[in-house]
């Protein structure tokens, strides 16, 4: 492996197996078989779950492990990614503008994590788009602090969004990521390259393919990971 994809610690791949294997909770016994899978010991991978539970990442649902309200949010995030939730665009973006001023810095940081949730990128200060391509509900629009708007840009679109999002830096990343998925065998360093992997698909803007470079790697990526995930399914579930 890599020296910047270091292995994954007991507590990351018991969290791991939960956000990747479908479907979820998991009992305390399959997650420790599933552990041993990647050289972690059974009681280890026990003492990692309930520090989860106390942190908030699990909680217990009868006698079995699901995720916390904030690993389903990013399990949400990621499946988004996954999927690739796209629908016909109509070459309309979406547009919301900060028109509240005076905040606190804390709202203002969760105002800026709730737009970047929701794949919007910032085009100048208070100002945030994104093509109006994604299936997924605007939920951001009912924040009394913003005013939004659906709009079409007058100039070039591809050149707008190339300008909001790094994108041949995001697909060199990417490339790298799924050439580690495909190289890496070895059980635990393969975990890891997928946990690496649909970190960084997670950021995908989910861009128009009009509005993308050519040999995007997005598409391989989520056939890749999803791959893997029939691989986690068969170890959590394994009797």
């Amino acid at each position: 492996m890599p020296a910047d994809v270091p292995l994954l610690s007991a507590r990351s791949v018991a969290l791991s197996l939960l956000l990747g294997s479908h479907p979820e909770p998991l009992s305390a016994s399959a997650l420790a078989r599933a552990g041993r899978h990647f050289g972690i010991p059974a009681a280890t991978v026990r003492v990692a779950l309930t520090r989860a539970v106390a942190a908030g990442d699990l909680r217990r649902d009868g006698g079995d492990y699901a995720l916390g309200e904030r690993l389903e949010q990013r399990q949400r995030r990621q499946d988004e990614a996954v999927r690739d939730a796209e629908r016909r665009w109509d070459g309309t973006w979406e547009m919301a503008a900060v028109v509240v001023a005076g905040r606190p810095g804390n709202e203002r940081a969760a105002l800026r994590d709730l737009l970047a949730g929701h794949r919007l990128a910032e085009l100048r200060e208070g100002l945030w788009t994104r093509p109006a391509n994604l299936s997924r509900p605007r939920a951001y629009s009912a924040d009394p602090v913003l005013a939004t708007f659906v709009a079409r840009p007058d100039g070039d679109p591809a050149a707008l969004a190339a300008g909001l999002w790094d994108l041949p830096g995001w697909a060199k990343q990417g490339q790298e990521a799924l050439r580690l998925l495909d190289t890496t065998r070895e059980p635990a360093g393969r975990l890891a390259a997928a946990a690496h992997l649909v970190r960084h698909l997670a950021s995908d803007p989910l861009l128009p393919a009009p509005l993308l470079p050519a040999g995007w790697p997005a598409g391989a990526m989520r056939a890749a990971y999803a791959a893997y995930q029939g691989e986690l399914r068969t170890l959590a579930l394994a009797g």
